[in-house]
C-alpha cells in the first residue's frame, strides 16, 4: 500500500449515517450521564473514535446537525459531550467540529480547550463568507484551523444557475483576505471546500454549460496555483460523489479522489478504513471520473461522460 500526502478527516461520527445516528440517539436518551457511564451505545462510539485514530485520521469529524433540527440547543449540548469523548479516546487526534450551526461550532471549540491537557489544534467546518467574522473572531482566544465553504448568500450567477469557477475563486480570495489580513490565520490553517456534486446527476440541462465536477476541479486548480494563497488546503466530502450510483461506490470514491488530487486536493472527509489515497483506483473508474472532470460544456465532452456513465451503470447492474 503506497503512502499518501492526503490529510484524511474521519467521517464516521455523523448523525446522518443510519446505524451511527441510531446509536447516537440511544446515547442521548441516557441523559448527561450517558457520556461518562459505561453502556453499549457509549462503547460503540468509543470504537468509532479509536478505530478512526488507529486507521490514520488526521482529524475526527463529529456532525450532530440532525439532532438540532427542532431545537438547535440539543445539538449544542451534544457537541460538548462528543468533544469530551474525542479528547478522551482519540489518541491525541484533534476533532473536526462539523456543523451548519455557528453556536455548535463555538460550543465545540470552547469545550475542546476546556482542559489542562495539551491538545492539538482542532478544525472547524465550516465558515462561509457571511459567517466569517463571527467564527474567525474566536481566533483571539482559541487556536484552530477552519474549512471555508465556498457558497454565497446571493443567488449564483454562473453557468447553469450555480457558481462559476470565477465566483468560487473570488469567494475563496475574500475568505482568505479576511482570515489572513484581519484575523492573522496562517495559510496552512485554511481549508477550502466547494462541495461535491453526485456524478449520477451531473448532467447540465443547457448547451455550453460545464458540469459541476468540472467547476469544482478547476476551482481547486485555480486556488492552488495562486501564489498569494500558497499553503492553503482544499478538502471535499468525497462520499457524495457516489450518491445514487448502482454499485462500486468505494471504487468510484477512490477514483474520484485520485483524480481530484491531480488538480491539487490535499484533504478529504472520508471513511478512513478504506485507506483512500493509498490504494490504486480501477483504470475504468478513473476514466469515468476523468470524463466528468473534463465536461467543459462541449457536446463532445458531455457525450463521452454520458456514454461512460451508461456503460458503468449497465455493468454494475449486471454484476449485481
Amino acid at each position: 500500500m503506497k503512502r499518501s500526502s492526503l490529510i484524511p478527516i474521519g467521517e464516521s461520527i455523523h448523525a446522518s449515517i443510519p446505524k451511527t445516528g441510531k446509536v447516537m440517539k440511544q446515547l442521548a436518551e441516557l441523559g448527561r450521564d450517558g457520556y461518562s457511564v459505561p453502556s453499549e451505545p457509549l462503547d460503540y462510539i468509543r470504537v468509532l473514535i479509536e478505530s478512526q485514530a488507529d486507521e490514520g485520521a488526521d482529524y475526527i469529524a463529529v456532525n450532530l446537525d440532525a439532532f438540532g433540527e427542532d431545537d438547535p440547543q440539543v445539538a449544542v449540548d451534544m457537541m460538548v459531550g462528543y468533544v469530551r469523548l474525542v479528547r478522551k479516546w482519540g489518541r491525541g487526534v484533534p476533532i473536526c467540529i462539523d456543523s451548519s450551526n455557528d453556536d455548535v461550532l463555538t460550543a465545540g471549540l470552547i469545550e475542546w480547550y476546556n482542559t489542562a491537557e495539551q491538545v492539538k489544534q482542532p478544525l472547524i467546518n465550516s465558515v462561509k463568507i457571511y459567517t466569517v467574522d463571527k467564527i474567525l473572531a474566536l481566533k483571539k482566544k482559541y487556536d484552530f484551523a477552519f474549512i471555508g465553504l465556498l457558497v454565497s448568500e446571493g443567488k449564483p450567477t454562473g453557468p447553469g444557475g450555480s457558481h462559476s469557477v470565477d465566483e468560487l475563486y473570488n469567494l475563496a480570495k475574500r475568505i482568505f483576505d479576511v482570515a489572513v489580513g484581519q484575523y492573522k490565520f496562517k495559510p496552512e490553517q485554511i481549508f477550502f471546500d466547494s462541495t461535491v456534486f453526485p456524478l449520477a446527476i451531473d448532467m447540465p440541462m443547457e448547451p455550453n454549460v460545464p458540469g459541476y465536477t468540472y467547476r469544482t476541479f478547476e476551482t481547486i486548480k485555480r486556488i492552488k496555483s495562486d501564489p498569494k494563497m500558497k499553503g492553503v488546503h482544499f478538502s471535499l466530502g468525497i462520499s457524495n460523489c457516489a450518491q445514487d450510483l448502482p454499485g462500486r461506490k468505494v471504487g468510484i470514491c477512490r477514483a474520484y479522489l485520485a483524480k481530484v488530487m491531480e488538480y491539487g486536493l490535499d484533504a478529504a472527509i472520508v471513511n478512513v478504513a478504506h485507506h483512500y489515497g493509498r490504494v490504486e483506483p480501477a483504470a475504468e473508474l478513473l476514466e469515468l471520473v476523468d470524463a466528468y472532470a473534463k465536461m467543459d460544456g462541449s457536446v463532445q465532452s458531455l457525450n463521452k461522460a454520458m456514454e461512460l456513465m451508461g456503460k458503468f451503470c449497465r455493468e454494475s447492474r449486471e454484476s449485481a
